[in-house]
């Protein structure tokens, strides 16, 4: 992992230390927000945010996809200790698969317990119209890889995962009550992850389509196979940029992507917020 010997664990524990004495007040986040392209609004409703540039932290791959800032904040959200990750790492950026899931592993050596991620996509099916805001609920890797591949470190790695549940249910539920509260109509979807950078073509969103897929983006599986692996509950909202290759006349731009995302930008943070306030009430019931 990174530019030496180390090994990822080693590597993580360099970054995660680095974030956390960066702090005024020292806290561990209870849970990790990863923002997607052009969302990454929702860090401002931090509370007493302490941002660190990625290009200080140790091993970390620095973003380069257009709306990802690269900047890791930490503080509360609702109350609640987080560390918001505004800006993800792509395979298409010409990092491994391994590599790509390193923030993950990053936010479990922080401690926290829950990992939700935000990802911008294109809308497969008929319901999932462009600013359709969509809590995945299961996924198909076509990216040609699996972070899990090679020597894994077992002691935070389980080996041969079960990701039956790898979209946690307790959230799902946790989300669809902050979304009521919001007074936003959440859907439920299945995410295909291609490798990208380019789009993809109709005839593979038909085949994407046939196999299950409601929506298509090229990010957040590998990071969701590694929080599921080191025993985070895991939990993604997708927000729909545009109707997928051959759905629709115009053509597939970047551009059309974020300003759509920033269209997204408000429902999103109110449901983050929500579940951020959810889970706070699980936990004041659990002590």
């Amino acid at each position: 992992m990174g530019r030496d010997d180390k090994s990822s664990y080693e590597c993580a524990f360099d970054a995660a230390l680095y974030i956390l004495q960066r702090q005024r007040v020292y806290c561990e986040p209870l849970t990790a927000v990863v923002l997607g392209s052009g969302l990454g609004a929702v860090a401002e409703a931090v509370e007493d945010p302490c941002t660190v540039d990625v290009e200080d932290i140790p091993h970390w791959p620095v973003p380069t996809a257009p709306g990802h800032a690269g900047c890791v904040v930490l503080g509360k959200l609702e109350g609640r200790p987080v560390v918001v990750m505004q800006g993800r790492i792509h395979c298409y950026e010409g990092h491994s698969i391994r590599r790509a899931a390193f923030p993950a592993r990053v936010a479990r050596m922080m401690g926290v317990r829950q990992y939700v991620a935000t990802n911008a996509s294109g809308g497969i099916s008929a319901q999932m119209e462009p600013g359709t805001i969509a809590a995945v609920e299961d996924h198909i890797n076509l990216m040609g890889d699996n972070p899990l591949a090679g020597p894994l470190d077992l002691r935070w790695d389980t080996q041969f995962p079960d990701l039956t549940h790898a979209y946690s249910p307790r959230l799902l539920k946790l989300r669809d009550r902050a979304a009521d509260e919001a007074g936003v109509q959440l859907q439920r979807g299945v995410y295909a992850a291609f490798k990208g950078p380019s789009y993809e073509t109709p005839a593979e969103i038909r085949m994407a389509r046939m196999m299950g897929a409601d929506l298509v983006g090229m990010s957040t599986v590998p990071e969701v196979i590694v929080a599921n692996s080191m025993g985070l509950e895991t939990a993604v909202l997708s927000c729909v940029a545009n109707k997928a290759a051959g759905l629709s006349e115009k053509p597939l731009t970047e551009s059309e992507v974020l300003s759509v995302m920033a269209e997204s930008a408000y429902p999103l943070t109110a449901i983050i917020r929500g579940l951020m306030r959810e889970l706070n009430r699980e936990d004041n019931k659990a002590e």
